[in-house]
């Protein structure tokens, strides 16, 4: 069982009480062996991982733990053995005392497309929702934030980021909570900053998705969003029938226009479009630490413009925006 009794210290210090009470009845069962077969094996593989004090930590321009030089050769193969059993590995890359673990994902691409858009996150509080295994949690809190919680349903990304949070060694104000977007409390807002990135296309509803994330801000806050978008106008949307790049819970594409619009009707303000970027077979692919097929399989293999289903292939936009 992980031990979130000092989040809820936390929450119960910024006037969340009620957030704090209710966290704890959420996750009471979450960690049960006898309800997830992988549990106790991922459980194992972090006991594996060596406990070893980092000589140096860098959050600022990577996610950098200790070097190579603060293990002996038997721990670094500990190491290793023990974070492949938690493949597989998607968001990232990491540095782990020498180790690269090259991530399916290069989450650092987005984080230098998106890091001189937003506000300074300096003591700032923090929400990343859908974080994955908190590769963007950690940048976060290099960038200086005071408190950054990540949200995310899968469970194999929580306890990678407990080993990565066991590497680190330190008591750290940075948590990652087993938990969708649907399970916040509604209207709590809280955070100085709260990121959405690559979730809206997941959400059957974008409208009510973009008023849970408004509710999580504060006055003044300000919303990082990043999603799948197609080229057109403010009448453009696209709905797959079925797959999209052979996901099944792709819902809604809309295109820029549109999903300013939408932030709009909403309730946002000061709403700047980023950047719009093509996903790339460099920034997506298979890895010796995820070793499943990616986005050069789910692509026409003929055209790259276009997914395996005959859609448009990915591209992705950010935008940046504020609540009053």
């Amino acid at each position: 069982m992980i031990d979130y009794s000092p989040l809820y210290r936390v929450l119960e210090s910024l006037g969340a009480d009620s957030w704090a009470r209710q966290l704890s009845g959420q996750l009471a069962g979450t960690f049960d062996e006898r309800t997830h077969g992988d549990l106790l094996k991922w459980r194992a593989a972090i006991d594996e991982l060596p406990s070893v004090k980092p000589s140096s930590v860098d959050l600022r321009d990577a996610v950098s733990i200790g070097n190579a030089a603060d293990l002996s050769e038997p721990e670094s193969r500990r190491l290793i053995t023990g974070l492949q059993k938690l493949h597989p590995w998607r968001k990232g890359p990491y540095r782990l005392f020498g180790v690269d673990v090259d991530t399916e994902w290069r989450s650092d691409w987005k984080w230098d497309r998106l890091a001189p858009h937003i506000a300074p996150l300096q003591n700032r509080l923090v929400l990343d929702i859908g974080c994955g295994n908190g590769y963007h949690c950690w940048r976060m809190l290099g960038a200086g934030a005071r408190l950054v919680i990540g949200i995310d349903p899968t469970l194999l990304s929580v306890m990678q980021f407990q080993a990565l949070r066991k590497l680190y060694g330190t008591d750290v104000p940075l948590y990652l909570l087993p938990l969708g977007v649907e399970q916040l409390p509604a209207e709590m807002k809280l955070f100085d900053t709260v990121f959405s990135m690559g979730v809206l296309y997941h959400r059957r509803s974008p409208i009510d998705h973009l008023l849970e994330l408004k509710g999580c801000l504060r006055p003044g806050g300000e919303l990082v969003l990043e999603t799948l978008v197609v080229d057109g106008g403010a009448d453009t949307l696209l709905f797959p029938e079925s797959r999209y790049a052979q996901m099944r819970n792709v819902w809604f594409l809309p295109s820029c226009e549109l999903l300013m619009v939408w932030m709009r009707r909403c309730g946002f303000k000061n709403i700047r479009l980023c950047n719009v970027v093509k996903t790339t077979v460099d920034e997506q692919r298979s890895t010796e630490w995820m070793r499943f097929n990616s986005l050069k399989d789910f692509l026409d293999p003929d055209n790259d413009a276009l997914t395996c289903e005959g859609l448009p292939a990915p591209v992705r936009a950010m935008l940046v925006a504020n609540i009053d």
